[in-house]
């Protein structure tokens, strides 16, 4: 049975091992290059249980996919609306681990306070964005061309769902 659970700092370099095996795909992330275990000490204690989780997914002692909820911003208006980072292990893609996550997400933000859930999704990921449209995400807007992937000019959809 997979274990959704908080996550501890032991947890750290694996949840950056399969954060960086998302970048060579240029569609989960806007980084282009791996980042260290180091340079997400800061990420990772910003991450409170009681409002901004971080949780992992494990699957026979293996974590295989993580989600992150965080701030969409610092102003103390936006305080009860959270920015969604999903990302699973290449080998666990498609056994419904980013599912059994975003649902957990959903099922949880009222109680941590939260009542608007959104993703910021590359518009050509269709997997991610099929996936929030599966959860009632809709469209709630478009930046285009607004990052650049290995000389391709990328749009930046928002996604997004009340949950209150």
């Amino acid at each position: 049975m997979p274990l959704l659970r908080d996550a501890r700092p032991e947890d750290l370099p694996r949840i950056v091992e399969i954060y960086n095996a998302s970048i060579p795909g240029r569609c989960a992330t806007a980084d282009l290059e791996p980042v260290t275990v180091a340079s997400r000490e800061a990420w990772f204690r910003e991450h409170e249980a009681s409002s901004f989780p971080l949780w992992v997914l494990e699957r026979g002692g293996a974590l295989v996919g993580w989600l992150g909820l965080s701030r969409f911003h610092a102003r103390p208006a936006y305080a009860a609306t959270a920015e969604l980072s999903v990302y699973v292990a290449p080998e666990a893609q498609r056994k419904a681990v980013a599912t059994r996550l975003l649902g957990a997400a959903l099922s949880r933000a009222p109680q941590l306070g939260l009542s608007t859930l959104l993703g910021l999704v590359f518009g050509h990921n269709d997997a991610s964005l099929r996936l929030f449209a599966k959860f009632g995400f809709e469209e709630w807007g478009q930046l285009p061309r607004v990052a650049r992937l290995d000389g391709v000019e990328r749009d930046l959809i928002i996604v997004g769902r009340r949950v209150d």
